[in-house]
């Protein structure tokens, strides 16, 4: 079998308190529904965290009108670390995380209300996309950005879905193609444009010079969650006017800003192979279903020529209503086929309510 993309599973946060942070991304993103919950060691991640198996508590939180999720993840063994610089475009990483909504300016009227950072006004990319910036308590960075197609159920008070993409700053956009345009998919260019940009000017580094590519995929995602998880796309960001900085050097996976981005996959091997043909191996594989709390499955990382971590994983098993005991083994299904949207609505029955 082939390998198959269904989607942005999520994208991982490493935080310094799971909780004080959970509480603000339901309450600005509305990412209410738990997947997993689950405190543990990461004895596979070793490359990543200096080589000493390190503990951590993690939730993956979903939005139900539609998008991936957040990986809300806390050390418990070690004080996560900061940069040591004040990241900005140009600079190599996960820049900001996508947000979709269908209404970029109703969103940040109620963040400024509720007392958010927003920075400047909504603007419109080079295509006429409105969108706005907000930075969470931490002064990670989020992009909420308006988007017609692709909604699974209807938006909660923050009017926001999930994540439908990213921003990521890479050293050379045609070396990050071969990645996220071959192996992931993403093979539309929505844009292509050099030069300093208006509606960027209000983020540091907004000044600079850039080459910006926004990407998307042609061919529409398939597999059990694909209508929730819906059409994203890849905005990648090269600085052409100084050299960037990886906004992880020096420090360990898991340490505070965006850690990864992950990719809901069928065809775990097939990928494995497709991706070392690319020259993109795997570097962490966990081979086997891999236990997650209430969850299971098996996942890998590769990294872009840049060293940013994409993560993918073969969801095994998947809490439906467990309250009710109801968990689904997708093994025993076609993976290719979309689960039932009733089904997939029934997971917003766990819902955290204030």
């Amino acid at each position: 079998m082939d390998y198959m993309i269904s989607g942005i599973q999520q994208i991982g946060v490493g935080i310094p308190d799971k909780e004080r942070a959970w509480r603000w991304y339901r309450e600005h993103f509305n990412m209410d529904v738990p997947v997993f919950q689950e405190a543990a060691e990461a004895p596979l991640m070793t490359l990543y965290t200096g080589g000493v198996v390190q503990s951590r508590d993690a939730a993956l939180a979903l939005n139900m009108a539609g998008g991936g999720g957040f990986e809300i993840w806390q050390y418990t063994s070690r004080i996560p670390v900061p940069p040591s610089f004040q990241p900005a475009l140009g600079d190599f990483g996960i820049l900001a995380a996508r947000i979709k909504t269908q209404d970029t300016r109703a969103v940040e009227r109620r963040l400024r209300e509720r007392g958010a950072m927003v920075l400047g006004k909504s603007a419109a990319d080079p295509v006429g996309n409105l969108h706005c910036f907000v930075l969470d308590p931490h002064g990670f960075l989020f992009d909420v950005v308006t988007e017609r197609e692709g909604w699974f159920g209807r938006t909660g008070p923050s009017g926001t879905g999930g994540v439908s993409g990213a921003m990521i700053g890479v050293s050379d956009v045609e070396a990050a193609r071969r990645l996220y345009s071959g192996l992931l998919g993403y093979d539309r260019v929505v844009y292509d444009e050099s030069g300093v940009f208006d509606d960027l000017s209000a983020l540091p580094g907004g000044g600079a010079t850039l080459r910006r590519v926004l990407l998307t995929h042609s061919q529409p995602r398939s597999g059990a969650f694909s209508q929730l998880l819906g059409p994203t796309s890849i905005e990648l960001i090269q600085g052409l006017d100084r050299d960037g900085r990886n906004l992880f050097r020096d420090r360990y996976w898991g340490d505070l800003g965006f850690i990864h981005l992950c990719f809901d996959v069928i065809g775990m091997n097939a990928l494995k192979e497709a991706a070392a043909d690319a020259g993109f191996a795997f570097t962490v594989d966990s081979g086997e279903s891999f236990d997650m709390g209430e969850a299971a499955g098996r996942f890998a990382y590769l990294e872009d020529p840049d060293g940013n971590l994409i993560e993918f994983v073969e969801t095994h098993r998947v809490p439906i209503i467990k309250a009710a005991g109801w968990y689904l083994n997708l093994q025993k299904r076609n993976p290719r086929k979309p689960l039932p949207r009733m089904m997939i609505r029934a997971m917003g029955l766990g819902r955290i309510k204030e």
